[in-house]
């Protein structure tokens, strides 16, 4: 995952070049999303069906790789209802509205339909900045 958001991206900025204090974000949630939700947060999340966003965790930062990990399983709720092919997931600042901060595509599409559950396992989401 390396698609920042708008808001991302000008928040980031205004931290570091100007001092604009920035409210850091722990276990952002993740989103899944039927249509690319774009760098301005705009594409189709999923909804209905029991779907809700899922708190993610990851490892700390270190070395020169510019990359992060989650280091815990992320499971979404078992679906109650088709949720439609997703194919792209995001992160959030919070559980419902908020702020996007990433977004990407993912490597396969999935189609959940009612009684599937959804998991990104331990290590399988990576955030990179380049």
């Amino acid at each position: 995952m390396a698609d920042m958001s708008d808001y991302l991206e000008v928040t980031l900025l205004n931290e570091t070049l100007n001092g604009v204090a920035f409210t850091a974000v722990n276990n952002p949630y993740i989103s899944l999303h039927t249509a690319n939700p774009t760098d301005a947060g705009t594409g189709a999340e999923v909804s209905g069906g029991s779907y809700a966003r899922t708190a993610s965790s990851f490892a700390t930062a270190s070395g020169t790789s510019g990359s992060v990990a989650s280091d815990a399983d992320a499971t979404f709720p078992t679906a109650t209802a088709g949720w439609g092919t997703v194919g792209w997931i995001g992160l959030w600042d919070a559980a419902s509205s908020g702020n996007l901060l990433y977004h990407t595509a993912l490597d396969a599409t999935k189609t959940i339909d009612s009684g599937d559950v959804f998991k990104i396992t331990t290590g399988n989401l990576t955030v990179t900045l380049a």
